[in-house]
């Protein structure tokens, strides 16, 4: 496998980033997630922490060098990051369970297969088109699919944010899968946030992601979504790959497996932080992050057994 890779998480104008992300690769699987935690006091973070982590943890089991079946280990393993999180919450006998969506995405065999709870979204860019996009667990997106407003007006509509489906809730989460598709060299997969997509035009994303790698593209719309936001501006994150053939050297800082050894898997993985003035405040110290650190571990042990 050859690609090359983006990420950046931005807290925007919120005091807390609740959005997760986190890569890990084999010589021959790639595996790519985002979630966007919900909730107060650091529990939003703790349900993406475990979310991305736990997924993470079981394809580094898996991938040796590929997951067997891709589609089943997205559906299979989205519920346990599902039941982690209740776990959690009842262990800490929290009065609300924090929420998080999640989407995700395997690459092998040069076919990408993805997944999604709530309106963290994939998108897939092919011969400079947009040929493939998640379609939103919302409450907005229902009334577009039920003909009562035009995607226009969902832009702008004041519950475009209400979802009706994530991990984390009373209820089993409706884990989307979509088909396979094949990925082709100079093709782009990104996940990302609401605060991303949300504010940016669609158009301007198909512009950039389809004229340019992810390494060049990616920042601008950062820089973008994050200006568009303003001052209350929602956490921003966004992980992108272009895929490419093993001989492709336009990009000089791509990656490639060629060489790896079939039984070794890298991985890049956001941790548990806090920014410094919520430290500060005193709401949340290095002890608060140490222990929930300990806590999902202890979660994802518990939930992530084959």
């Amino acid at each position: 496998m050859k690609f090359s890779i983006y990420q950046e998480s931005r807290r925007g104008g919120r005091k807390y980033n609740q959005d997760r992300m986190g890569y890990s690769y084999s010589r021959d699987s790639l595996l790519l997630v985002v979630a966007d935690g919900m909730g107060g006091h650091l529990q939003g973070e703790i349900a993406a922490q475990i979310a991305v982590e736990l997924m993470v943890n079981r394809f580094e089991e898996q991938a040796k060098p590929v997951v067997r079946e891709p589609a089943a280990f997205l559906y299979e393993t989205i519920h346990q990051a599902h039941d982690a999180i209740l776990g959690y919450a009842s262990k800490n006998q929290l009065l609300e369970t924090p929420r998080t969506t999640v989407v995700a995405c395997i690459v092998q065999d040069n076919m990408a297969y993805w997944a999604h709870v709530g309106d963290s979204r994939l998108y897939f860019f092919h011969n400079s088109e947009l040929v493939a996009l998640t379609q939103d667990h919302s409450r907005v997106k229902q009334l577009v699919q039920m003909g009562k407003i035009t995607e226009r007006e969902a832009e702008t509509h004041p519950d475009k944010n209400k979802i009706y489906n994530c991990l984390g809730s009373m209820l089993p989460p409706e884990v989307e899968l979509a088909p396979r598709r094949p990925v082709a060299n100079g093709d782009t997969i990104l996940l990302c946030t609401d605060g991303v997509w949300g504010a940016l035009d669609s158009h301007d994303m198909v512009q950039y992601l389809t004229h340019y790698p992810v390494l060049y593209a990616l920042p601008q719309l950062m820089d973008r979504a994050e200006f568009n936001g303003g001052k209350h501006a929602d956490n921003l994150t966004a992980l992108g790959i272009t895929w490419l053939e093993e001989e492709d050297g336009t990009i000089a800082t791509a990656t490639s497996t060629l060489k790896m050894n079939p039984d070794v898997v890298t991985t890049q993985m956001d941790t548990l932080r806090v920014s410094d003035d919520v430290k500060a405040s005193g709401e949340v110290s290095d002890d608060d992050i140490e222990r929930a650190i300990a806590e999902i571990q202890n979660a994802i042990r518990k939930f992530s057994k084959p």
